[in-house]
């Protein structure tokens, strides 16, 4: 395998990131998990421009421009040989010391690997998968700005934990409010008397590029969708129930907390904007 590090494909062994990056010592740095499918990639600009905000937020400058990262993500799947495939691309403030000071970590350190994913199992696909309430609650913006991909998701992880514990595929976030903001890594939409419903970014959601993918497919097909703020009774009260994400892509939620969601099985508007996101990503 090989793997884009700091300006050069190398082999896997060869990619290796000092113990002294602060992105290991203390999360400082960013991602984007990025599809590519036929050996194209998906709508990899918005990637990058979403990269490069939060880098931006971050006062996180890298040594390539824009086109440069866009042009190592694009001979890093050249170079996998795969068809069909997911790209984490990382960006971490460098090597420093073990101080917090970023201005001691001089030079920013990026690498993109190419690898297969299976988020959730093939039967949940089929059949939905099972959600259970997260304890854990998204922090406000000005506690952790969720529109960083930043490399801290232990809030994310606390929540998944609870999930695997109580044998569910997911867990949803709700935000200091008690509404609901999103999933571990998902974001969240219902369908409720033929309208599709996702909580606004300003209930600490990620503008997803899947979510904004499917919104746009809303659009074409002709389906009504809004942003509006929900909560737990939106949910269990609602028809149908999806999950939108880069790993996942379009997946249907069927229960939260032992409570069945609509039929218990993906609903027809979850499986035309399924069909159509399958087309889209070929196109």
């Amino acid at each position: 395998m090989k793997i884009w590090f700091d300006g050069k494909l190398v082999d896997q062994a060869e990619a290796k990131v000092s113990v002294f990056d602060h992105g290991v010592l203390y999360g400082d740095g960013c991602f984007e998990g990025i599809r590519f499918y036929s050996g194209k990639v998906f709508r990899l600009e918005e990637h990058i421009v979403r990269l490069f905000n939060s880098m931006r937020y971050l006062m996180l400058d890298l040594p390539w421009t824009f086109e440069e990262v866009c042009k190592a993500t694009e001979e890093t799947v050249a170079a996998s040989g795969m068809e069909d495939g997911y790209i984490r691309l990382v960006v971490t403030r460098g090597t420093g010391d073990l101080g917090l000071n970023p201005r001691n970590c001089p030079t920013a350190s990026m690498f993109i690997i190419v690898q297969n994913i299976a988020l959730y199992p093939k039967e949940m696909y089929e059949n939905g998968l099972s959600m259970i309430t997260s304890s854990y609650r998204r922090p406000n913006p000005d506690v952790l700005c969720q529109q960083v991909k930043s490399l801290n998701y232990l809030n994310g992880i606390s929540a998944k934990i609870e999930a695997v514990q109580q044998g569910a595929g997911e867990a949803l976030m709700l935000n200091q409010r008690g509404n609901v903001a999103e999933c571990t890594g998902d974001n969240i939409f219902i369908v409720a008397n033929g309208v599709v419903a996702t909580p606004p970014l300003t209930e600490c959601a990620l503008g997803g590029i899947t979510r904004h993918a499917v919104m746009d497919i809303c659009v074409e097909l002709g389906i009504p969708c809004v942003e509006k703020v929900i909560n737990r009774f939106d949910v269990l009260s609602a028809d149908e129930c999806f999950l939108t994400g880069t790993a996942a892509e379009v997946i249907a939620a069927t229960s939260l907390d032992g409570r069945t969601i609509g039929t218990g099985q993906a609903g027809p508007i979850t499986k035309r904007i399924l069909a159509r996101y399958q087309q889209l990503v070929r196109e």
